[in-house]
């Protein structure tokens, strides 16, 4: 086993997204900042960040954006990066205008719920991401390891297998060489994929990536207005209006 020798320093947060399936909620709140139970979701993330003492933090936005100045004002530390590209291409666009930030750091979504704030703990060995083991059936991202390595990962999912969660660490050499293939498909005009393609299939040789071990309780990644109200049901008129639609 490689020994951790790697530390996280910052946290880049992606929080730009329309958040399409969680309309018509997400007209007027930007997904990251919905309220579950009473609880931004972003704010599930910050905390966990903090109680790992990873306080240098970049927030990337795109959809309503000024409302995540508002809500950065409460939080010390805090960097909001703007996104132009946001409405025009996937989330490539996100990592790509925070890319001068890669390294030593950490990468997640900002619309996750964080139950365990260990999952975020910034001592790793090697690149790489979060994972649950999943027996069954998933249709999530759905990682081989051999020996901690990541030896390939499904995108239609599977069984049997390690499932990805927008959780990654990166060292300094693995950040630097992420910025700059980020910058070659972007560039290039490869701008409508997950910015986790670049690493994990565009340019999946240049990497060794290994997995940080973890429940699938740990998070809870919300997708759509059904999952939203399965956790809070006070959004039921959310979801029935949606259905109207």
């Amino acid at each position: 086993m490689t020994k951790e020798t790697h530390m996280v320093k910052r946290a880049i947060i992606m929080a730009a997204g329309i958040g399409k399936r969680m309309q018509p909620l997400t007209f007027e709140t930007p997904k990251p900042l919905v309220k579950v139970n009473g609880i931004r979701m972003i704010d599930t993330v910050v905390t966990a960040l903090h109680q790992n003492g990873i306080t240098e933090i970049y927030v990337v936005v795109g959809h309503l954006k000024n409302q995540f100045y508002e809500w950065a004002s409460h939080w010390p530390g805090i960097e909001i990066v703007e996104n132009p590209y946001y409405d025009t291409c996937n989330n490539i666009s996100s990592l790509y205008v925070a890319r001068e930030h890669l390294g030593d750091c950490i990468i997640l979504d900002g619309d996750q719920i964080i139950y365990n704030p260990a999952v975020l703990s910034p001592s790793f060995a090697l690149s790489g991401y979060n994972a649950a083991w999943c027996e069954g059936g998933t249709g999530e991202w759905l990682m081989d390891v051999e020996d901690g390595v990541v030896k390939s990962c499904s995108r239609t999912g599977g069984s049997h297998g390690w499932q990805l969660f927008s959780i990654s660490r990166w060292t300094a050499e693995d950040g630097a060489r992420l910025r700059q293939h980020l910058a070659y498909e972007f560039e290039r005009g490869n701008r409508q994929i997950y910015w986790d393609d670049v690493a994990m299939f565009c340019h999946f040789e240049d990497y060794t990536l290994s997995i940080h071990k973890m429940e699938a309780s740990d998070v809870i990644e919300i997708d759509g207005l059904e999952e939203l109200v399965d956790i809070d049901h006070s959004y039921r008129a959310y979801l029935e209006n949606a259905q109207r639609l």
